[in-house]
């Protein structure tokens, strides 16, 4: 099945985005996929498709600053929360997409999460996987060096980041060929690093976590979260603790990956999609 790379230009933003159709005449709505850091996009692919296969729209962007979506200037972009949800929410208004169930993950995900509080009449039900749920989520000690002055602008325009990270927190070996897809914004231009090291360093972990544990003692929908068991950045605890100070009429479903780490789409894309897909047809 093929996977539509399209690009769309937002205001002053441009957006780069995956995009698959629904197979056959059964559309069930639309599925919003975000990516966490140092990712993007390509690491839904898989899921994009089985959910093309069982009738859902898939959109993945890359956030704006990176993959192969813009990379402004901090002058003309804040890379701050509000910025990201504001640009955000211009995408889907261009897109003209007003419903959706968000799939979110990693530590980019709590923008993901803070988008939903803000606009939850767009949000149909909400997918967590291995995103920072509570005040004790800290961002690891690889990625806030990209915050520190000159040791982040050295560390972050290093390709070699992406591979360090991604097989530190999935824990696994990654293939080069995919690899290859992560690293090419970085060999392209310096600007790939300097916004994630301004992304990193506009983060707001610690605030983000208090606004996000406060807004969802109201939250009201369906509500799964698959984690990868092996993170050796986010432990499950976090997702438990997050789960049971849900309202209790809020449907939730919990599922643990005991192979998966960090980025469980990485190489457990097809146990996500076996519990995803009845998530996202299951009557409620």
């Amino acid at each position: 099945m093929a996977i539509n790379e399209q690009k769309i230009q937002v205001g002053k933003l441009e957006w780069f985005y995956r995009e698959t159709s629904p197979l056959g005449s059964n559309h069930l709505g639309t599925v919003i996929l975000l990516h966490g850091l140092p990712s993007q996009s390509y690491c839904w692919g898989e899921i994009m498709e089985d959910l093309a296969g069982k009738g859902f729209r898939a959109i993945a962007p890359d956030w704006i600053g990176s993959g192969k979506s813009g990379k402004p200037h901090r002058r003309d972009f804040a890379y701050t929360t509000t910025a990201f949800i504001s640009a955000l929410g211009e995408f889907l208004e261009k897109l003209e997409i007003s419903q959706f169930s968000l799939v979110i993950q990693g530590f980019l995900g709590s923008v993901g999460l803070q988008y939903a509080l803000q606009f939850p009449e767009q949000v149909q039900r909400l997918v967590i996987l291995n995103t920072p749920l509570a005040p004790d989520a800290k961002l690891p000690w690889s990625m806030q060096q990209w915050t520190i002055p000159l040791v982040g602008e050295m560390l972050t325009q290093d390709p070699l980041l992406v591979d360090r990270t991604l097989e530190k927190g999935s824990r696994y070996q990654i293939d080069d060929q995919y690899l290859d897809v992560y690293r090419r914004p970085f060999l392209t231009s310096s600007e790939a690093g300097r916004s994630l090291m301004a992304t990193a360093q506009n983060l707001q972990l610690a605030e983000a976590m208090t606004t996000i544990t406060a807004g969802f003692q109201t939250w009201e929908k369906p509500t799964l979260i698959c984690w990868g068991m092996r993170d050796p950045w986010l432990s499950f605890d976090l997702a438990a603790s997050f789960a049971s100070s849900l309202p209790k009429q809020v449907m939730v479903e919990t599922t643990q990956l005991p192979e998966a780490g960090h980025y469980p789409q990485e190489h457990f894309s097809g146990q996500i999609s076996e519990v995803l897909l009845p998530f996202l047809r299951r009557q409620f």
